[in-house]
This record gives C-alpha cells, sequence and structure tokens, in this order.
C-alpha cells in the first residue's frame, strides 16, 4: 500500500551519515513524496504516524541544525551587508593606496627640489659659453654670460637694479589683486546664473586665448601714456583666465555638497564663502596661477610700449632702453631679471598655498 510521507529536515542526507552532525545548509525544508510501506521500514513504525505518514526527526538532527545554523554562511537570499559597512570599506581601501607624504627634513627637501633645477642651468650656461667661444655670432649679438653678469652688477653698483624690479612688482601686484576681486565676482556670476554663462562664457574664452599686447594700443587710445593704461592691459590679460579657473572649479563641484550646504542653511553670501569657494578651491587655485602668469606677461608688454619719463621704469622699460642702446648684455640682463622675479613669485607663493590645499584634502601623495 502507498502512503505520502511529508518529511521535515535540516538537509537532504545520505544513508550513514551522521544524524548528530553539523547541517551543511541553513535552511529547513519539507520533502513530499510517496513511497512503498515495504520498502521504506514505516511497518515498524507507531500507529499514529503510520496513520499521518510523518516521521518525526531525531533529536539529534534538531541540535545539529541549530548548530550548524550559527556556522554556516548566509544563503543567498539571506541578509546583505549594511550599506554602510561597504562605505567604510571602501574608504578603507582608498585610505590604504593612497600614500600621504611624510614631512622630510628642510636640508633634504632643499636638495631634491633645488639639485635638479641647478643642474639645468648650469648646462644652460655651459652651453651658452661654448656658443660665444666658437663665436656661432658676433660677441656683441651674443655676449658671454660673465658679459651679462657683470651688466647686472654695474646696474646693482648705481642702486637703480632694485627700483627697476620693485616698480614692476608693484604694478603687477596692484593689477592682479585687481584681477583677482574682478574675476572672482565675474566668474562667480557666470557659475551660477545659466544665462550669463550662455551669454558670456565663450566670450571669457576667447578673451582668454587674446594676446595681451593686442590691448595695447587700444589702451594708449583711451588712457594715453599713463599708469592706467598699463593697468587696464594686466586687467584685461588677467580677469578673464582667473574667472575661467573659477567656473572650472564650480562644475567640478558634487552637487551633494551643495544639497548640504543649503541644508544648514547656507545659502547666499554666507554659501558662498563656506561651501562653494572652499569646494572650488582647486581650480580656482588653478586659474589664479593662471592669472599671475597672464598679468605678469601683459604688464611686461605694457612696459615695452608705454614708456614716458614720469611713469617710472620698470623691466619692461629697462628692455626696451637695451633695446634703443643696441646693447645686448643689457637685454639679456633685463630677460634675466623678468624670468628670475616670474619664477620666485610661483616658488615662494603659489607652490606653498597649493601643497597646503592639496595636503589638507589628502591629494598629495608620492609620485
Amino acid at each position: 500500500m502507498a502512503s505520502t510521507e511529508t518529511t521535515t529536515s535540516s538537509a537532504p542526507g545520505k544513508p550513514g551519515d551522521d544524524p548528530t552532525g553539523p547541517s551543511t545548509a541553513p535552511t529547513s525544508g519539507t520533502t513530499t513524496g510517496t513511497t512503498d510501506s515495504s520498502t521504506d521500514g514505516s511497518a515498524g513504525d507507531s500507529p499514529a504516524e503510520a496513520a499521518t505518514g510523518t516521521t518525526a526527526e531525531p533529536a539529534g538532527a534538531a541540535a545539529g541544525r541549530s548548530a550548524g545554523a550559527s556556522t554556516d554562511a548566509p544563503a543567498a537570499g539571506g541578509p546583505r551587508p549594511a550599506a554602510g559597512d561597504l562605505a567604510g570599506l571602501e574608504a578603507g581601501l582608498d585610505a590604504l593606496d593612497s600614500t600621504v607624504v611624510a614631512r622630510q627634513p628642510w636640508l633634504r627637501t632643499l636638495l631634491s627640489k633645488a639639485f635638479p633645477p641647478l643642474i639645468a642651468i648650469v648646462i644652460v650656461l655651459g652651453l651658452w659659453q661654448l656658443a660665444y667661444h666658437f663665436q656661432l655670432k658676433p660677441h656683441y649679438l651674443l655676449p658671454s654670460p660673465l658679459d651679462v653678469f657683470r651688466s647686472l652688477q654695474q646696474k646693482w653698483l648705481e642702486g637703480t637694479l632694485l627700483g627697476f624690479v620693485w616698480t614692476s612688482v608693484s604694478r603687477g601686484a596692484l593689477g592682479f589683486l585687481a584681477s583677482v576681486a574682478i574675476g572672482t565676482v565675474l566668474g562667480l556670476v557666470v557659475a551660477r546664473v545659466r544665462l550669463v554663462r550662455a551669454a558670456i562664457g565663450p566670450i571669457l574664452s576667447g578673451l582668454q586665448s587674446l594676446p595681451s599686447v593686442a590691448w595695447v594700443p587700444a589702451a594708449i587710445i583711451w588712457f594715453g601714456l599713463s599708469d592706467a593704461t598699463i593697468y587696464a592691459v594686466v586687467l584685461l590679460g588677467a580677469v578673464p583666465s582667473i574667472a575661467n579657473g573659477l567656473v572650472s572649479g564650480v562644475d567640478q563641484i558634487s552637487p551633494l555638497y551643495l544639497r548640504a550646504g543649503r541644508t544648514i542653511g547656507a545659502t547666499g553670501l554666507a554659501g558662498v564663502r563656506h561651501v562653494l569657494l572652499p569646494a572650488a578651491l582647486p581650480g580656482y587655485l588653478a586659474g589664479l596661477k593662471q592669472g599671475w602668469a597672464f598679468s605678469w606677461r601683459s604688464l611686461m608688454a605694457a612696459e615695452l610700449i608705454v614708456n614716458a619719463p614720469d611713469l617710472g621704469t620698470g623691466l619692461g622699460q629697462l628692455l626696451e632702453q637695451g633695446r634703443e642702446l643696441q646693447d645686448m648684455s643689457w637685454v639679456l640682463a633685463a630677460i634675466l631679471l623678468i624670468l628670475i622675479v616670474g619664477i620666485g613669485i610661483e616658488l615662494l607663493i603659489f607652490a606653498p598655498i597649493e601643497r597646503r590645499v592639496l595636503r589638507s584634502r589628502g591629494l598629495l601623495v608620492k609620485s
């Protein structure tokens, strides 16, 4: 006679398995099968079991099931790790991938930073001296490095060298600060107001690519031979670069930061000061560096052309005087001073600020 048997067990087993052993699956299953009473050994069951067709689970199997449930891995449909745990794991992996630069002794840092440029300078001076020695050009067209050094020494002994440098640096600093004020406001408006961006965004990019010397004739007509002409050329050369740098920095801000700022009430000027500008600082700093480079170049172009006795003598005027006198050593000395001032401003002001910003954001890593 056939009967329907319902067996509740922790997992499908094999003949000979230890009923007290741990289960290999964490979930219980129900098996319904039709078997012959003469072959499944049910003849020896109790009358109640024979009537219902249900085989009682051994106590050892139940104990094994509860023991195995605490040690086995969760099934495919079981609970998954929380999102916070995954985020913490990813943050930990990112921290392992990034190696923060430790502070090194100042002497070692100085040698590692200064030694390669010094080697390059020595190579350039050596090639220059060789060209002078073999007279690739007449000596009055290509003076030796020593002749250029003597020209600088002469200006130093006359007491005029620092005056030339200070005149140009003060003009460049004042023009750059004015460019920062105008470029920052303009960049914020372009970045946040879509209509303004659509109207003048392409114009800013075009002005940035326009050579600064192209503004000099127009500035002379507008303002005459005065300091206003020089500052106008500096502003027109530097403002587009600063504004575009800030626009680029704002575009890279995650919308999450802006929503978080609005949530805590940082809107208007407070949002700009505490959320927008700090978040856009890397791109803004790049725009400031480029703006200084453009302002310095614009200043030299203006000083070369706008030359009047009452304006004072800057490095650009010094360069023009050397051209008028056909004194090549004087010309090269002025070019060298312009280069030294530009590199000095970059290394002494912008490079430390950039390192500090990158270090504070965990972006300064070993290469």
